[in-house]
C-alpha cells in the first residue's frame, strides 16, 4: 500500500518567517515516514514548505496514486503548535483534494488534536493525538487488514457521525529504537541554497529529546507528554557523523523544548564529539535554572554551542510565578552573565500581556532586557491554546478570534488591563528600543563584524522608530509615560 506524507507548514502563508529565510525540513514528518517505510509500506513525501498553494499537491497525488494521505505536522517546530489558521485552511484544502482522489486521510497535528471535529467534517478519516509514529502504523495496519479502529490508542474519528476518542497512547521511552529520519525524501539542496544565499552558512535541525517535565500553565500542551525522554548522546553523534559530510551543513538547530536536562548528557555529548573529531556549531533552547548548574555552560561551549534561547518571558517575578515558570528573575540575569562570560550568546523569549500584567510589570521586563542585553529577543503576547490552564481562564472571552492567522499576528484575543493596540505598539517599542541599545553597545565595543555593521548602521532608524511607538503607547495609556 502507498502512503503519501505531507505537512501543513507553508512558508508563503507565514510572511514573517518567510522573510527570515531560515527554513528547516519537517523533522517529525520524516521520522514517521522512516518508520512506516521500514514496515513495508511504499512511502513518498510532498514537502509543502516552499509551495505557493495547497493545490500543488494534486499533481503528486495523481502521479503517486497513494492509498493514504498523511498530513503529519512537524511537532518539533514550535510554529506548528500555534494552530495558525492559514495552515489549517491549507490542510483542509489538501484533505479535500485527497478525498477527491479516493485517498484515506490521516492527520497528526496540534491543531487537528484541538479541533478534531473540524478536520473530520472536512474529510479527515482519523486524527492522531499525541506522539504519532506507532499510532500511525497501527492505523495503517488496521485499514490494510480490515480491522476496527476502536482498539487503537491515541486516535479520534467519527462513528455514526459522532466523535469517538480512544485511550491515550503511551509515549515512546526508548527513542534510540526509532529509525533515523528519512532524509532522502527531502530536497535538502533547496533548503541549503536558501540558507547560503541569505546567511552564508547552512543550518539543519535535530532533536535529542521529546517532552517537557515542566508545567508552565500557558505553554502549548506537549505533543510528546510531560515525561522527558532522551536519545543517547551516541545516537545523536552518530546521526551528525552520518549526515554532516553528506549534506554539507556547519550548524545545527537543536529543536528540543529543553536541551540537555538529563544529568551528564551534555558532558557525554561533548566528549563523544571530541572523540569522533566532529566540529559543529549549534543553538539550543534551555532554562535559566538549568544553566546555573556546575559545568553545564563549560560543556556547551566546548561542544560548539553558540546561542542559547531561554524562555525568560517576564522581568516581573509576580508574572513568572503566575505562569508557574519555576524560575526567578535573578536566575535569568545570572545565566545571561554566565553565558556571556563563556562567549555563548544568550537570547530571550519575552511575553507580554499575561493576565493582570501592570505597567510596573512591563517596566520590570524592559529593565531586565536592558540589564541583560541578550544577543537577540523574540517578543510575543500571551496566546491561549487549548489544553493549558491559561486557556481555561480566558476561553469564554475568545469569541471573535481564538487563533492567530500567522506567527506575526500577535493579537491579544482576551480582555486584559490594556488593549490589543497597546500591546502591538509595545512590541514594536521594546523591539526598537532594544535594537537601538544594542547598536550603541556594539559601536562602543568596536564590534564591526559583518552582521553587526548593519545593526550599528540602523541606530538612528531604531531610535526614531522607538520614539514613534512610545508616543503611540502614551496616546493610549498616558500613565505609561512614567515607565517607558
Amino acid at each position: 500500500m502507498k502512503v503519501l506524507f505531507t505537512h501543513s507548514y507553508f512558508l508563503r502563508l507565514d510572511p514573517k518567517q518567510d522573510n527570515t529565510n531560515t527554513p528547516f525540513p519537517p523533522l517529525a514528518t520524516i521520522y514517521a515516514a522512516s518508520l512506516i517505510r521500514n514496515n513495508n509500506y511504499e512511502v513518498d513525501l510532498f514537502d509543502v514548505q516552499f509551495c505557493e498553494s495547497a493545490k500543488e499537491i494534486e499533481t503528486k497525488i495523481i502521479s503517486f496514486k497513494p492509498d493514504f494521505l498523511v498530513i503529519y505536522d512537524d511537532g518539533f517546530n514550535y510554529l506548528t503548535k500555534m494552530c495558525l489558521t492559514n495552515m489549517r485552511e491549507a490542510a483542509w484544502e489538501m484533505q479535500a483534494i485527497a478525498k477527491k482522489h479516493k485517498c484515506k486521510v490521516i492527520v497528526s497535528s496540534s491543531d487537528a488534536t484541538d479541533h478534531a471535529m473540524n478536520y473530520l467534517s472536512k474529510g479527515a478519516d482519523v486524527i492522531i493525538a499525541g506522539e504519532a509514529e506507532q499510532t500511525l502504523l497501527d492505523v495503517l495496519d488496521s485499514y490494510k487488514n480490515e480491522l476496527l479502529l476502536n482498539k487503537i490508542a491515541g486516535i479520534k474519528y467519527l462513528q455514526n457521525n459522532e466523535l469517538t476518542e480512544t485511550a491515550n497512547r503511551q509515549v515512546i521511552r526508548e527513542l534510540d529504537s526509532l529509525p533515523k529520519p528519512a532524509w532522502n525524501l527531502i530536497d535538502i539542496e533547496r533548503y541549503k541554497a536558501r540558507w547560503l544565499k541569505h546567511h552564508g552558512y547552512f543550518s539543519l535541525n535535530f532533536v535529542t529529546t521529546r517532552g517537557c517535565p515542566y508545567k508552565c500553565n500557558w505553554c502549548a500542551k506537549p505533543i510528546y507528554g510531560n515525561r522527558y525522554n532522551a536519545h543517547s548522546p551516541q545516537y545523536i553523534v552518530e546521526l551528525i557523523k552520518d549526515t554532516q559530510a553528506k549534506f554539507g551543513y556547519n550548524h545545527i538547530w537543536f529543536a528540543d523544548d529543553i536541551f540537555g536536562l538529563k544529568p551528564n548528557w551534555v558532558k557525554e555529548f561533548n566528549e563523544l564529539l571530541k572523540k569522533e573529531n566532529i566540529s559543529i556549531k549549534y543553538k539550543i533552547q534551555s532554562r535559566a535554572d538549568l544553566l546555573m548548574e556546575e559545568d553545564t555552560i563549560k560543556h556547551l561551549k566546548e561542544s560548539g554551542c553558540e546561542t542559547v534561547w531561554m524562555g525568560a518571558e517576564s522581568g516581573s517575578q509576580k508574572i513568572l510565578d503566575a505562569m508557574d515558570k519555576g524560575i526567578t528573575v535573578k536566575q535569568i540575569i545570572e545565566s545571561c552573565k554566565k553565558l556571556k562570560a563563556a562567549q555563548i550568546k544568550p537570547a530571550l523569549f519575552i511575553q507580554f500581556g499575561y493576565l493582570d500584567e501592570t505597567l510596573e510589570d512591563i517596566a520590570a521586563t524592559i529593565k531586565m532586557i536592558k540589564q541583560t542585553m541578550p544577543e537577540d529577543i523574540g517578543i510575543s503576547v500571551s496566546y491561549p491554546l487549548p489544553g493549558t490552564g491559561f486557556y481555561e481562564k480566558v476561553k469564554s472571552e475568545l469569541i471573535q478570534k481564538s487563533n492567530w492567522s500567522d506567527s506575526d499576528d500577535l493579537d491579544l484575543m482576551f480582555k486584559n488591563n490594556y488593549s490589543k493596540e497597546f500591546y502591538k505598539d509595545l512590541h514594536r517599542f521594546v523591539h526598537y528600543t532594544y535594537r537601538a541599545a544594542q547598536a550603541k553597545q556594539l559601536a562602543k565595543t568596536f564590534s564591526f563584524k559583518k552582521n553587526n555593521i548593519k545593526r550599528i548602521g540602523g541606530y538612528l532608524y531604531y531610535l526614531n522608530s522607538a520614539k514613534k511607538f512610545k508616543n503611540k503607547i502614551i496616546s493610549y495609556q498616558p500613565d505609561a509615560k512614567a515607565i517607558i
